[in-house]
């Protein structure tokens, strides 16, 4: 599938006296913004913007090159314990994970995502990015809010939930999540939590 600054190529190739004609299904506007000025002009992008800053990514999203930015939005934030999300913004490395996790190494337009493709994050860990119907998904679940906000460095999405890596978690986040809960419970039950926060 081929994209001109997410616009679908429909026919390509018709060839005219004076050159090539391709059809692409919607017009192309002027993209003028970084991804870090698409952040710093959403509103709904507040904590993103303040954790971008905290993390010294602001650079990155400034630099040439191509990424996609999947943009947890403030309400995604807001949907993670009050408790975690201030561990996270305490620890400059889990955060620089979190960011990270959210970042592809290059840019995908929504017209160009096919079910069960893998992406790599600039974390180094995978993304399923794939499509139910009419919707994007990211790990099987439709949480892209907003689609190809387009910037001169790459492509914005923004997802209405946040994607926590593991890198990012504590042993007990990971612990409750994975086949061993009921360990974690005698944990709780014993008093020893704090040893796995």
């Amino acid at each position: 599938i081929v994209t001109v600054n997410c616009a679908r190529l429909l026919k390509a190739d018709h060839h005219a006296t004076n050159g090539v004609v391709h059809v692409i299904d919607k017009v192309i506007a002027t993209t003028t913004n970084t991804i870090q000025q698409v952040i710093e002009t959403e509103d709904s992008l507040e904590t993103l913007r303040a954790a971008v800053a905290a993390s010294d990514l602001n650079s990155l999203l400034e630099s040439e090159g191509q990424y996609t930015l999947l943009a947890p939005t403030n309400e995604a934030f807001e949907k993670i314990p009050r408790e975690t999300l201030n561990r996270i913004l305490g620890d400059p490395e889990a955060l620089r994970d979190l960011l990270n996790h959210h970042i592809l190494k290059s840019a995908m337009c929504a017209e160009a995502i096919i079910a069960g493709l893998t992406m790599e994050t600039l974390e180094g860990t995978t993304l399923d990015v794939g499509c139910s119907g009419e919707e994007l998904t990211l790990n099987g679940r439709p949480i892209i809010a907003n689609k190809d906000v387009l910037a001169t460095n790459g492509v914005v999405h923004f997802v209405n939930e946040l994607l926590i890596p593991d890198s990012a978690k504590t042993l007990f986040e990971l612990a409750q999540e994975s086949e061993v809960s009921k360990s974690t419970e005698f944990f709780r039950q014993a008093g020893l939590t704090s040893h796995l926060t």
